[in-house]
């Protein structure tokens, strides 16, 4: 792997189709103090774009918004997204190109406890940000982002697709689809008609894994918390499969479809839902996630699957046609190295105590654009338009 001045030499030498698109553009980010925010507010910075973020404080201690703060934003902007003026008040203070709306209430188990506050950050949340841009007559496009989990989870074994049915067992999936509903409303109902309206497109992402998560309720997480504690890692249900992936491949769809939503007409197909998740035969259950994490960093775990816990499906699997048919978007690092990544970022921060984790993950960002230009991927072509 690179590293230093020269892997960030690379990263500005290397004109990709991404680069060549953000480079210059101002970007607003929303939900920017997450997990998923903060990789993708560090890979837009390395991009040369201006990436402005708005949201609550950081969710958890530690995070990873501490250490890539200042390597990532050109400014942050308080405001509750549920609250129409405070999201009106940023999108006219930034006066982005593009909208990438990430904040959130992300976890399953924590919409047992919080229902009400779960639907209203979700689901009102969205409508609230879409409003805001309409109002202000913002020609940003919009990236919506929700999650894999919006489907009617029938328990079929191939993958949903983004014409199956939206729905939701558990709150957050519900409040999820209902985030989807409105996107597609304001979409057909204003966006879609006004010229001086961007484009809105969702993104459904799998499970996904990286450096920097430290959610509560969320397996890696927990198991880093666990082994750091030299502690059982506690696994809920080791059988369960899910779409895994690294955040990294996750934000290659986000950003790739940013950059086509702006330069095409609203009539286009990309103005609509896409998955952004791994290949079929990378669909693993939990367990081979622990063993994987475990192979690094040795340890052990314990089942806690007890009767009469919170409803969590026992199989989900996401189609990826439409992304890999429109968009000519697929995913870079397998399971084995979207695993090998994660515990190789935690181990550098908790265990090597790397003295500069913001370069160590601009590294990672660059390791992976790599491996994507060697596939051949029309984002990461050098030179491209």
């Amino acid at each position: 792997m690179a590293s230093g001045a020269g892997a960030l030499e690379d990263l500005v030498t290397v004109t990709s189709a991404l680069r060549h698109f953000y480079q210059g553009k101002r970007v607003l980010i929303t939900g920017h103090r997450g997990f998923k925010g903060g990789w993708l507010g560090l890979w837009l910075q390395s991009l040369g774009a201006e990436v402005w973020g708005c949201g609550l404080q950081a969710p958890t201690s530690p995070s990873l918004h501490e250490i890539i703060r200042k390597r990532a934003f050109a400014r942050e902007i308080d405001a509750d997204i549920a609250n129409l003026s405070e999201v009106r008040q940023a999108a006219r203070d930034a006066s982005p190109d593009l909208i990438f709306h990430l904040a959130a209430q992300p976890l399953v188990r924590k919409s047992y406890a919080e229902p009400l506050l779960t639907f209203q950050v979700n689901a009102l949340g969205t409508a609230t940000l879409l409003e805001g841009v309409r109002l202000n007559r913002c020609p940003a496009s919009v990236v919506v982002v929700t999650t894999d989990k919006c489907y009617e989870n029938v328990g079929k074994a191939e993958g949903y697709a983004e014409t199956d049915p939206l729905g939701g067992h558990d709150v957050y999936s519900s409040s999820k689809a209902a985030a989807e509903l409105a996107a597609q409303s304001w979409r057909r109902s204003f966006f879609q008609t006004d010229p001086g309206l961007g484009g809105i497109a969702t993104a459904r992402g799998g499970n996904v894994i990286g450096g920097g998560d430290y959610a509560e309720d969320r397996l890696v997480p927990d198991a880093i918390r666990a082994l750091i504690a030299g502690l059982p890692i506690p696994v809920r249900n080791p059988s369960a499969t899910r779409p895994w992936q690294h955040v990294l491949d996750c934000l290659s769809g986000y950003l790739w479809l940013g950059a086509r939503l702006a330069q095409t007409t609203k009539i286009d197909p990309i103005h609509g839902a896409f998955n952004f998740g791994p290949r079929p035969q990378e669909n693993k259950p939990v367990k081979d996630v622990i063993e994987g994490i475990l192979k690094a960093w040795p340890g052990t775990w314990k089942n806690l699957a007890a009767p009469g816990a919170p409803h969590e499906a026992s199989k989900l699997n996401l189609s990826i046609h439409r992304a890999a048919a429109l968009l000519g978007w697929r995913p870079v690092w397998g399971f084995s190295v979207a695993v090998d990544k994660t515990v190789e970022w935690y181990h550098a921060r908790h265990a090597a105590k790397h003295d500069d984790m913001a370069a160590f993950s601009l590294e990672q960002i660059h390791a992976y654009e790599s491996s994507a230009r060697e596939q051949g991927l029309p984002w990461a072509a050098q030179g491209a338009s």
